[in-house]
């Protein structure tokens, strides 16, 4: 595409040699989703590609993304009476979201039954999965308001929503094994209830006190509560086993911070910018904020996506942020004290247009580049099924073609690892 390879050799030969290893111990989505995913994709015709059916559960989450924002675009309607944003919104975004972690659960299964399972379907759902990151909290911040949460505020959950999401893959990156949080599932179950409940009984429900507490407040120290407890707490572990039992990737120090350069450089820019703004942006434009640093943060996450996939090196920088420096920089320079015309509230505002609309060009292409040379390299459609005997079409309860060929149950680090519970873990492919 206009001349530019994202894919190097290194990187195709070792999506050839991929094969998925995960392993999903939460209780909702064993006991629960499993079940019924399995049940749904039952009446999902076999000609339906499955990563049609990912990129459909995706865009239902950016129509809830525009359909909100364009009744609450600066996140003020909470406080507003009547509130503008009618009750057959939140039901709608509800049923979406639902919808569309469900076609996420069922892609997987979809590949699985139709034997079309692949390393594009994983970094396709992966991939889209990072964007909905930024996406899905916004859902909450709405309902919540400003007068509440302060957009400084939202911003933090926002980038504690990224790091939850990041470190699972860098875990993958060092150990090989993609462990499923558990808090997933659970967010996007809580998620579908509170708009759910929103539709009913209106936003006005989550202005009353629990206990003298605010819901927006309790929802906010859940976030983070939960990520010191069950998640980071937990990958650690998982990586410091990986090296102990030599089970890992065994890769130096050096090497193994790598990914978290670049998430690390986006989070102190946008933090500088967010606190040193010369007009406060993040009170003038905090939903066009949050979609730039997700956008960007979608690409970092992108990147280490396709370097463990490919088990190559993660990048130590990302392009992308050599344009947020810039922004960034003339948009927190004292220029009072350089003797220099304050910044003004427009200049500074079309400075964040700009950046967001280069990086949204700039990631949308990498996306479909890195799609394009895996399809054309594997000789494949990204939407499309290839045709195969029907009679070598598996069931979703059926194990993929690798599990067969290489059960270790000695492992626990081995794809029959993703299996104990008696579900395959192939909600992704």
């Amino acid at each position: 595409m206009i001349g530019i390879k994202y894919l190097n050799d290194a990187h195709l030969k070792g999506f050839e040699k991929y094969k998925y290893n995960c392993v999903d111990t939460s209780i909702l989505s064993v006991y629960v989703m499993h079940p019924f995913w399995n049940k749904v994709v039952l009446y999902c015709p076999r000609w339906i590609a499955p990563n049609l059916l990912t990129f459909t559960g995706f865009l239902l989450t950016v129509v809830n993304f525009f359909l909100i924002a364009y009744y609450d675009y600066d996140f003020r309607a909470a406080t507003k009476t009547p509130i503008p944003v009618p009750d057959w919104v939140w039901i709608l975004a509800a049923i979406n979201l639902f919808v569309a972690y469900t076609l996420d659960g069922i892609d997987g299964k979809q590949a699985r039954r139709t034997g079309t399972s692949g390393p594009l379907g994983e970094l396709f759902d992966h991939g889209l999965d990072s964007y909905s990151a930024v996406l899905i909290p916004i859902y909450m911040f709405t309902i919540f308001g400003a007068a509440d949460l302060p957009p400084v505020r939202m911003y933090f959950i926002t980038l504690n929503v990224f790091l939850n999401f990041y470190l699972p893959h860098v875990e993958k990156y060092l150990t090989g094994v993609m462990f499923l949080p558990w808090g997933y599932d659970f967010v996007m179950w809580g998620v579908s209830i509170t708009l759910a409940i929103t539709g009913i009984l209106g936003a006005e429900f989550w202005q009353i006190p629990v206990f003298g507490v605010k819901p927006c407040h309790i929802f906010e120290m859940t976030l983070y509560v939960s990520a010191v407890i069950t998640s980071h707490p937990i990958i650690i572990y998982n990586v410091y086993k990986s090296y102990r039992d030599k089970t890992g990737k065994m890769r130096s120090f050096s090497e193994a911070i790598r990914p978290l350069v670049p998430l690390s450089s986006l989070f102190m820019l946008c933090t500088v910018w967010v606190l040193c703004s010369r007009n406060g942006i993040i009170d003038m434009e905090p939903r066009l904020y949050f979609v730039m640093c997700g956008t960007l943060f979608s690409n970092i996450c992108c990147r280490l996506i396709v370097a463990q996939m490919s088990d190559t090196r993660a990048d130590l920088w990302n392009g992308l942020l050599n344009l947020l420096c810039v922004v960034a920089f003339f948009c927190v320079l004292p220029y009072q004290f350089l003797g220099l015309p304050e910044l003004s509230v427009q200049v500074e505002r079309y400075l964040l247009y700009g950046l967001t609309l280069c990086v949204t060009i700039a990631h949308i292409h990498y996306g479909a580049g890195v799609v394009r040379e895996m399809c054309h390299h594997f000789r494949i459609r990204c939407f499309k099924k290839f045709s195969m005997p029907y009679s070598q079409m598996l069931s979703p309860y059926d194990p993929l073609p690798q599990e067969k060929t290489s059960l270790d149950t000695t492992n626990p680090h081995s794809p029959s690892a993703s299996s104990m519970r008696g579900y395959p873990c192939d909600r992704n492919r």
